[in-house]
């Protein structure tokens, strides 16, 4: 019993008293990020980065700020992240660091705002609709 409790419950202390903080949103999801100097660890509520997202997409898109910046070995990410799917997750990381590297670094902004990294994208599911199956599918038309 004991070593069952240790393994799920334990969390990773991470030293963040300077670092700039940011918070980036997508679809429903809300990623609160720190960044500090560092060696390029990335940590995401509490677990490594290849250890909360598993597959590659996902790894990948949540670095791409850092490697459009050339800063992908500069500095430590801490990330807590709610809400959503893992896709909206990863795309909340990836506006949160930009907006917390442009904090940290104002000449950083030019090539992450080329890339579209800094802008929130506003696409939401769109509302069902009353009289229809989903939001724009109806219901199946029989003529006899």
């Amino acid at each position: 019993m004991e070593a069952t409790s240790t393994n799920t419950s334990e969390k990773i202390k991470l030293n963040f008293k300077d670092s700039k903080y940011a918070t980036g949103r997508r679809k429903r999801s809300i990623a609160k990020v720190w960044i500090k100097k560092g060696s390029g660890v990335i940590h995401v509520n509490g677990k490594k980065m290849n250890e909360y997202f598993k597959r590659p997409v996902h790894q990948i898109i949540v670095t791409r700020p850092l490697e459009i910046s050339n800063v992908l070995n500069s500095y430590d990410v801490k990330c807590s992240v709610k809400g959503g799917g893992l896709s909206g997750q990863a795309g909340a990381i990836i506006h949160g660091i930009s907006r917390a590297l442009i904090v940290h670094d104002e000449s950083l902004k030019k090539g992450l705002k080329k890339e579209k990294l800094t802008t929130r994208d506003s696409r939401v599911v769109e509302r069902k609709k009353y009289g229809h199956r989903k939001a724009r599918r109806s219901f199946q038309f029989s003529k006899r």
